[in-house]
């Protein structure tokens, strides 16, 4: 499956695989429960691979943030729930990614991430990130 196929869905939870388009909109799988859903021509549909989060010095793509995810989980700390309080949120987030703008990503953008991020792992969809020693080996 590629990022081109997951979305997510303005209004839903979740994300979701596209399955067909139609004149509408989309036919998508979510990947939570598994149920088909049809996007209305009111619905904004968002390409995963499109999204990305706003810094101080322009705006990274969130595969960026699953991969720097991905390396703090490695280096041994838990994930953090996205039931955390505000400060919590920010504070992992500033982990993540030290130069995030403060002001334009709200707690709710923190917490999706988060979800998403869980929601890919469940499904081993995250992109994959190669170590300097596999670099070297090919």
């Amino acid at each position: 499956m590629k990022y081109e196929e997951i979305i997510a869905i303005t209004g839903r939870p979740g994300l979701y695989h596209i399955l067909s388009n139609t004149r509408t909109g989309v036919v998508a799988l979510s990947l939570a429960d598994g149920k088909r859903v049809t996007t209305k021509p009111t619905e904004q549909v968002s390409v995963l691979g499109d999204i990305q989060i706003y810094t101080y010095s322009g705006e990274k793509p969130l595969m960026d943030i699953f991969a720097q995810i991905a390396k703090i989980e490695k280096d041994g700390n838990a994930p953090l729930s996205p039931r955390a309080s505000k400060e919590e949120l920010h504070q992992y987030f500033s982990e993540i990614l030290p130069d995030y703008d403060v002001e334009r990503v709200y707690p709710n953008h923190i917490k999706k991430v988060v979800q998403w991020y869980q929601l890919l792992k469940t499904h081993n969809l995250l992109p994959v990130t190669k170590t300097k020693k596999q670099t070297k080996d090919q």
